[in-house]
């Protein structure tokens, strides 16, 4: 029998009560997610006890937080979360498990996935796999039956901050392990997810999407447009759905490597260049800086996240400023553009830069209505323009996916 104070607890924790209660007489399907207690420790002390699922040991990384409802599977895959602790604010996820054509690269690069509650059994005719089992076939750890509203209002008042998740080091051990994890300020971590070797984007031949009256009801997908210009992008960490995007904005792709001379892309004799999003710290990527002010002026170039920050170092911009807000990775953030009109934007990004910071070639058109933090520019010289948050989302609204047909509009404009 049950005891009737659990009706007073919250249903995750009455959820995981009861499981352990009826363990000893339940014969649990094989893809449950095995039970372990873990431990979630902030450099500043404070400390969050919950479950672990997927794999054990130990993690760490700059933790930071994620507003979205869904798309847990695009998160985890992105390349600018490498080197951090992703707290999901929604509290249920894995409901619809994972699958292949939801990834944003080709593996996950979170270092850990801090959630209210698992679901176990996903339910979905795309799912391919649970949530749990992906993360043991990836040796990620994963902590549930994390408050992660305590968590979340922490990470927003303090700022993000360096964190272990472990199933093995005491509370004290776990605190002293998240002082000793590097920073994010210095930390290079475009080296590691930057493509090894160039490579012509075929993706898929046509781009999946919710059914329409102009899309095949049976596949539920639709033909691409034409090639209008060759572009070549810079891969930083570079997100599927961004080449999707210029794909299916009329761009034929060539991806490089983040080391590439300008010298190198210039001699392909490309009608763009495009600048990719990507972890780490913007000011520690000066040979990047160096290749690009060598593209200004040259070509048309257009940037995004990371590839934004680049341009306005390139552009005598001070170091971008850590705002607790950006560093948060917060989705689904208000912006604002110098005509008045406010959009609902996809935020993922460590640094920001203030007007005051930019630089005085740079004409700010985009400002963040949280921070006041610069959400785009455009260079009052050269065909250059970028943007601080993701016009093509995956997870997040669409609002300003408008910038690509932009981007083409330079290109028009500078022939």
């Amino acid at each position: 029998m049950v005891n009737s104070t659990l009706i007073a607890i919250s249903p995750i924790k009455t959820y995981l009560r009861l499981k352990e209660a009826l363990a000893p007489n339940l014969v649990l399907a094989s893809n449950l997610a095995a039970l372990t207690n873990a431990i979630l420790a902030l450099e500043d002390g404070r400390t969050f006890h919950g479950r672990a699922f997927g794999h054990s040991g130990t993690t760490s990384g700059e933790i930071c937080f994620n507003t979205s409802m869904t798309g847990y599977q695009e998160i985890i895959t992105d390349p600018s979360y490498r080197g951090q602790i992703v707290t999901m604010t929604y509290p249920l996820q894995g409901n619809y498990g994972v699958n292949a054509e939801d990834a944003e690269s080709a593996s996950p690069h979170v270092r850990g996935f801090v959630i209210g509650e698992l679901c176990e059994v996903p339910s979905s005719w795309r799912s391919q796999q649970s949530l749990a089992n992906y993360f043991k076939e990836h040796q990620i750890i994963g902590i549930e039956d994390i408050d992660t509203r305590a968590l979340t209002k922490h990470l927003r008042d303090k700022g993000a901050m360096r964190a272990v998740i472990t199933t093995e080091l005491s509370e004290q051990a776990a605190i002293e392990a998240a002082n000793e994890a590097p920073p994010m300020e210095g930390s290079d971590f475009v080296k590691e997810v930057s493509t090894k070797t160039s490579y012509l984007w075929e993706g898929e031949s046509r781009l999946w999407t919710i059914p329409s009256v102009t899309a095949n009801q049976d596949t539920n997908y639709i033909e691409l447009p034409p090639i209008k210009y060759r572009i070549v992008a810079y891969d930083f960490g570079i997100k599927h759905n961004i080449l999707r995007s210029l794909r299916q904005s009329g761009f034929e792709v060539e991806v490089v490597n983040s080391r590439t001379l300008a010298s190198e892309v210039l001699a392909k004799n490309p009608d763009g260049v495009f600048l990719s999003n990507g972890p780490g710290d913007p000011a520690a990527l000066t040979y990047i800086h160096e290749e690009v002010k060598q593209l200004i002026g040259q070509v048309p170039v257009f940037g995004i996240c990371l590839g934004h920050q680049i341009l306005t170092h390139c552009f005598g911009a001070r170091r971008p400023t850590s705002s607790s807000l950006a560093t948060a990775a917060a989705t689904n953030l208000s912006k604002i553009s110098e005509s008045g009109k406010v959009s609902i934007t996809a935020q993922n990004h460590g640094f920001a830069s203030t007007r005051e910071a930019a630089g005085r070639k740079l004409e700010v058109t985009h400002v963040n209505l949280n921070d006041q933090t610069v959400e785009g520019m455009r260079s009052t010289k050269d065909p250059v323009f970028s943007v601080q948050h993701h016009p093509e989302a995956a997870p997040g609204p669409n609002d300003d996916k408008g910038f690509f047909d932009e981007f083409i509009k330079l290109i028009e404009s500078s022939n």
